[in-house]
């Protein structure tokens, strides 16, 4: 049998307290794309943090493909093979739409300490092709500081693909994005799910991006794992109804670990 993308067993983290993540099991299966949804506050990005090791768990563990990542660093689990989106996007503002990709891809390839002053030449081919994947090609000479935000969150993509990652966490992929925006960019994410086989677990509010795109969904609440299945299974889920999607419930007392 083959192992999943991405396994997690127990996983729980506590803040004093206060227990923001509790015996969160799960696993994302390969060229799955998995939604995991639930209100604010539920747990969601810290989860997040301890998959791809900027959190240590409590308990429990995670694995890549059968292999046990618990508690590494971010470093050594991007190197394993994990890409990153997040919620606000980190890209370099004084540089092009296409240094900003060269820069990810000279990272991959662990040239990043002796690239100058001929950086600008290097992996440039790769770099359009990552951005004609992402629908960003006409704008490669464009500065950062001039792109609409869902221009950046499309270069953002590009940018975790160009490490070739086997599983890409997407952390509220398209916050801060115009209705078309958003379905656009999943549709691609989607696309690339397809055609790439790429594992994708991302976070969202927006329950129509949600249910359009989603081979399966997780709903957290308080921390806890209260229902999972595909689209119908968790439109129907009463608990599902009563936490989140009837009334987009906010527990304010979760608030303070965490904003999503």
């Amino acid at each position: 049998m083959t192992n999943p993308a991405l396994e997690t067993k127990g996983l729980t983290k506590a803040f004093g307290g206060l227990m923001a993540v509790d015996n969160v099991s799960f696993a994302l299966a390969q060229g799955e794309l998995l939604a995991l949804i639930g209100p604010n506050g539920a747990g969601k990005s810290t989860c997040f943090n301890m998959l791809m090791g900027q959190l240590r768990p409590t308990r429990g563990s995670v694995h890549l493909n059968g292999a046990d990542i618990t508690g590494l660093s971010p470093r050594r689990i991007w190197r394993m093979g994990v890409g990153r989106t997040f919620q606000i996007t980190a890209t370099y503002a004084s540089m092009t739409v296409i240094e900003n990709v060269q820069m990810a891809l000279l990272s991959h390839h662990g040239q990043v300490f002796r690239i100058f002053p001929h950086a600008h030449k290097m992996h440039r081919d790769r770099a359009m092709a990552l951005l004609e994947m992402v629908g960003m090609a006409a704008q490669a000479e464009r500065h950062c500081a001039v792109l609409a935000y869902g221009d950046l969150k499309r270069l953002e993509l590009a940018i975790a693909l160009a490490h070739e990652p086997s599983v890409l966490l997407m952390d509220e992929p398209t916050a801060g994005m115009a209705p078309r925006e958003r379905i656009a960019l999943m549709q691609l994410t989607a696309d690339i799910v397809r055609d790439k086989g790429v594992s994708v677990l991302f976070t969202e509010h927006d329950m129509d991006v949600v249910f359009a795109h989603a081979h399966r969904i997780m709903v957290l609440n308080r921390g806890q794992l209260i229902a999972e299945g595909n689209v119908a299974q968790v439109r129907e889920d009463p608990r599902v109804q009563e936490v989140y999607l009837g009334g987009g419930t906010v527990f304010a007392s979760e608030g303070a670990a965490e904003n999503a």
